[in-house]
């Protein structure tokens, strides 16, 4: 796994890893202000990436098994911020409010 930015994030539930560093970042904010580039959307093709992790017991989830979650780690159960739902388009193609 690649390096965690903001770690305050995780009592937010999940946080993204981004598809152009490979980082996880809290938010879109967040990467823009820390990682000095533009943020790149995943594709629809990449529903078999690990693109998001859960902050109570960091699982790995792929793209499409955090789509499929309704809100709850498949793992441990932790809910996941409902709100980030609005703004899925800014990190997943195909994935607009």
């Amino acid at each position: 796994m690649r390096s965690l930015r903001s770690r305050p994030a995780l009592a937010d539930g999940e946080v993204t890893k981004m598809k152009c560093c490979g980082i996880y970042y809290a938010c879109k904010h967040c990467h823009d202000a820390l990682a000095g580039h533009p943020i790149e959307v995943w594709p629809d093709t990449d529903g078999d990436q690990k693109a998001i992790l859960c902050g109570a017991c960091r699982t790995e989830l792929t793209i499409s098994a955090y789509f499929e979650c309704n809100s709850r780690c498949p793992a441990c159960q932790a809910a996941f911020n409902p709100g980030c739902r609005n703004h899925h388009h800014f990190y997943f193609a195909g994935h607009a409010v």
